[in-house]
């Protein structure tokens, strides 16, 4: 059985890697929502743990999500300063199986797409991912506690990412046609692998 986690889904998550059972997770409330017997959705604070086992998932995704998580927050229960983003990091990497993957895509300075919408509080730029690679990375001095492994990092037309087993051949069209029709691409793809025996 494999299984892929959204994070961020409104009541519509994904499932870019075809995995047999999809879960999503968002802070809304999930009413009425018609879902097949193989998805699953949670309400969660991601300001704090996931609320799954650690090495569940096969594949995470994190479509436009990341760029609204702060990058800093005062934890009333805690009474201290936590670091959501480098926290939801460690969770993805905690809850992913060895050699599972963490597909995220977001806006990305200095194209416009990562300012305009006033929700999003962290600003990606096209080397934030270095914080969170190799066995001792920069991320791991803020609290991160992965491993992650840089399978593929660039800029891509946001719809590459959503589909990333389509062919090589339409993933080239797409980047051309944002990069010289439709105003530059816009969103920043990273895929990571988890690496938890080294």
């Amino acid at each position: 059985m494999t299984r892929h986690l959204d994070l961020g889904c409104g009541d519509n998550p994904r499932n870019p890697y075809l995995m047999e059972h999809v879960y999503g997770v968002d802070v809304v409330e999930f009413k009425d929502v018609a879902l097949g017997s193989r998805t699953k959705l949670f309400k969660a604070d991601l300001f704090g743990p996931l609320p799954f086992e650690s090495d569940f998932f096969d594949s995470v995704s994190a479509f436009d999500f990341i760029e609204h998580l702060p990058r800093s927050h005062f934890c009333e229960t805690r009474h201290s300063t936590v670091n959501p983003f480098v926290d939801l990091m460690s969770e993805a990497w905690r809850i992913l199986r060895d050699g599972g993957l963490f597909l995220a895509s977001t806006p990305a300075f200095p194209h416009k797409k990562s300012f305009q919408d006033p929700t999003h509080v962290n600003i990606i730029t096209e080397d934030t991912h270095t914080y969170f690679l190799g066995p001792d990375p920069y991320a791991r001095r803020y609290g991160f506690k992965g491993h992650f492994q840089e399978v593929f990092v660039g800029w891509d037309a946001q719809k590459n990412a959503w589909l990333p087993l389509q062919s090589d051949f339409r993933k080239r069209f797409r980047n051309f046609e944002h990069a010289f029709l439709k105003g530059g691409r816009s969103h920043i793809t990273w895929v990571f692998r988890a690496i938890k025996n080294p």
